[in-house]
C-alpha cells in the first residue's frame, strides 16, 4: 500500500480545505497578503500534489492589507454541480479591532471562472459551507466580538445561505463556545449526527482539532470526551508541530483523511521558529465505536508517513529538488512566482524588452503596503538556496535591487547592488528585525552583471556573489534566519519564508533592473 509523506503541500500552505469530486481531491490553502489568492491543489492519489491554479487572480487586490492579513481561511465545497469557495479578507488587525469581509465565489470546474463574489458579511472570519441533506446550505463561522472587557472568539455560529436570492438569511445561531480559544470550524453530517470539527488553542504551539457532535443541526453539541483528535501541545519534539485547523473528506471506499496545518520548526538557542510556515499535511482516521473521530493509528500526534490503503502508489516529493526559470515565457508562472498584494503589471514586470530576462521596475520600499516590485518562491525545506544573474546599474543610493530572503515588511534579509558616492556600486547585506535596519560593511564589485546566491541552513542565513566567469565568493556573516518566521517576535503573525528578487526606485524615476537564471535548490532531511 502506497504511503505518503506530511507535508504533503510544503513550505507556506495553511488552513487546508480539502473536497473530492469523483476520483480528484483538490486542497485549497490561506495566501493572506500574496498574490494570486486562494492556491488549489490536485491529486487522484492524495500522495502526489500539483498546483492547478487560484481562485482569486487576475484583478484581484489586496493593496493596503496589513502583515498577515488579507486572504484567510478559504473553505471549498462542491454542491449542485458547481465548487463553491468561501473566504474572509482582514483588511485590519489592531488590538481587539478587525475589519473582515467574507465572501463566496463559485466556478463550474476547479479552474474557472469564478463568479462574481457575494458578500457573506463581517460577522467574523472562518467561514465555511455546509450542504445539508435536505438541499439546503449553511454558513458556519467564527463570532467576533471586538468588546475588551469580552472574550474575542465568542462562539461558533450557524446561519442559512439562499443561494437563489445570493444573500444569507440575516439570523445566526451559536452553536457552540467554550472557555478557550475555537476557531476554524466545518459542519459534517454521519450517520444520523451533526459532527463540528473544530481548532482549538489558537494556531501556535497550543494548537489542536477537537470535535463536537449533536442529532440537530443547531445542537445542543456535545463535546468529545478527548481533549483532541489531533494535537503536538504536549509533546515539542514530535515532527510535525501546530497541528490543527483541519478538514474532512471521505474516499470512494468510505475511509476518512483529515486534512491539516502543522509545521516543522527549526531550533535556534532552544527555542522553536517555524521559518517554513504552516505547511499541510494528510491524516488517516476513522470514527471509533462510540462514533468520536480518531485517528487510525491511535493517539493524538500526527504522523509523518501515512498508509494510505487501498490507493493506486504515487510519487512523494524528492529529498532534492531545484527550481528554474529562464523567464522564456511570456507572463510570469503564477505557480511559482508570487507578488505582495497584487499583480505585476507588465510595465513593472516586464518578459518582453529584454528576451529570457525579467526587467523589473523599481518600485516602493519594503515598508509599503501598496506597490512594491518583488517576485517571491515559498521556501519548502530547511536547507535552501537560491541564485540569480542580475544586472543593475543603480545611480543613486535610492536605487536598489538583489536577491532576498522575505517574511514579511518587518523581516528581511536582502543581498543588495546598490550605490553611493563613497564605495560606488557595491553590494551589501541588509536585515531588517522589527522597526530596526542593519547594514553590513560594503563589499566591492566589479562591472557587468553579477550572480548573487543566499545560502539557507536552518536557522542560518549567508550571502554569497560571483563575478563573470568567477568562482564563487562567500561573504562574510552570518544572518538569523530563525527570525524570519511566525514565532519571532510579538506580533501575530501566519505567513512564512519566502526567497525571490527585488528592485526600488525610491525616487520614482523608472529605474529598473534585470533578472536571469533564477535557480532555487532545496533538500529534506533523511527520514
Amino acid at each position: 500500500m502506497p504511503t505518503l509523506t506530511n507535508p504533503v503541500i510544503r513550505g507556506f500552505a495553511p488552513d487546508p480545505s480539502i473536497v473530492r469530486v469523483g476520483e480528484d481531491y483538490y486542497i485549497a490553502t490561506s495566501t493572506f497578503e500574496y498574490h494570486p489568492a486562494v492556491r488549489i491543489h490536485h491529486s487522484r492519489d492524495l500522495v502526489s500534489w500539483r498546483i492547478v491554479g487560484h481562485a482569486l487572480d487576475e484583478g484581484f487586490d489586496l493593496r493596503g492589507v496589513p502583515d498577515s492579513g488579507g486572504v484567510w481561511a478559504p473553505s471549498l465545497s462542491y454542491a449542485d454541480g458547481v465548487f463553491w469557495l468561501a473566504y474572509s479578507i482582514v483588511r485590519t488587525m489592531d488590538g481587539d479591532d478587525k475589519d473582515i469581509d467574507n465572501y463566496l465565489v463559485t466556478a463550474p470546474e476547479i479552474t474557472g471562472p469564478w463568479s462574481e463574489p457575494v458578500h457573506l458579511g463581517s460577522r467574523g472570519f472562518d467561514f465555511s459551507f455546509f450542504h445539508d441533506d435536505d438541499g439546503t446550505h449553511w454558513i458556519v463561522g467564527v463570532q467576533w466580538d471586538q468588546r475588551p472587557e469580552h472574550p474575542s472568539f465568542s462562539g461558533l455560529v450557524l446561519e442559512q445561505y439562499l443561494p437563489e436570492e445570493r444573500r444569507v438569511a440575516g439570523e445566526a445561531v451559536t452553536l457552540y463556545r467554550e472557555d478557550g480559544l475555537v476557531e476554524g470550524p466545518n459542519l459534517y453530517r454521519v450517520d444520523g449526527w451533526y459532527y463540528l470539527l473544530i481548532a482549538a488553542g489558537g494556531t501556535g504551539w497550543n494548537h489542536g482539532i477537537t470535535m463536537a457532535r449533536s442529532r440537530h443541526r443547531t445542537g445542543p453539541y456535545e463535546r468529545d470526551p478527548r481533549p483532541a483528535v489531533l494535537t503536538s501541545r504536549d509533546d515539542p519534539g514530535t515532527p510535525l508541530q501546530k497541528a490543527g485547523h483541519g478538514e474532512l473528506v471521505q474516499r470512494p471506499d468510505g475511509e476518512w483523511m483529515l486534512a491539516h496545518l502543522a509545521t516543522r520548526p527549526v531550533l535556534h538557542l532552544g527555542e522553536r521558529y517555524g521559518t517554513l510556515g504552516r505547511e499541510t499535511c494528510l491524516q488517516h482516521v476513522r470514527f471509533d465505536d462510540d462514533g468520536w473521530l480518531r485517528l487510525a493509528g491511535g493517539g493524538h500526534h500526527g504522523a509523518v508517513d501515512v498508509v494510505v490503503p487501498g490507493e493506486t502508489p504515487g510519487e512523494s516529493p524528492p529529498r532534492e529538488r531545484r527550481r528554474d526559470d529562464d523567464f522564456d515565457r511570456p507572463v510570469l508562472d503564477s505557480a511559482r512566482w508570487a507578488t505582495l498584494r497584487a499583480p505585476l503589471p507588465p510595465c513593472v514586470a516586464d518578459l518582453r524588452s529584454r528576451p529570457g530576462w525579467l526587467r523589473l521596475r523599481g518600485g516602493h520600499s519594503p515598508a509599503s503596503v501598496f506597490d512594491q516590485s518583488m517576485v517571491l518562491a515559498r521556501v519548502e525545506e530547511h536547507r535552501c538556496r537560491i541564485e540569480a544573474v542580475v544586472d543593475a546599474e543603480p545611480r543613486t543610493p535610492r536605487e536598489m535591487a538583489g536577491v532576498i530572503a522575505w517574511y514579511d515588511r518587518r523581516g528581511w534579509i536582502w543581498l543588495q547592488i546598490g550605490h553611493d558616492a563613497e564605495n560606488g556600486r557595491h553590494l551589501r547585506v541588509v536585515v531588517r528585525e522589527g522597526s530596526r535596519t542593519t547594514r553590513s560593511v560594503p563589499f566591492a564589485v566589479g562591472a557587468g552583471p553579477l550572480e548573487l546566491a543566499l545560502d539557507i541552513d536552518g536557522t542560518v542565513l549567508r550571502a554569497a556573489v560571483r563575478e563573470r566567469d568567477a568562482a564563487w565568493r562567500e561573504l562574510p556573516g552570518a544572518y538569523p534566519a530563525w527570525q524570519l518566521s511566525d514565532d519571532h517576535g510579538d506580533r501575530l503573525r501566519f505567513t512564512g519564508m519566502f526567497v525571490g528578487v527585488r528592485a526600488d526606485d525610491l525616487d520614482g524615476r523608472g529605474w529598473s533592473v534585470d533578472v536571469d537564471r533564477v535557480s532555487i535548490s532545496e533538500s529534506s532531511p533523511v527520514s
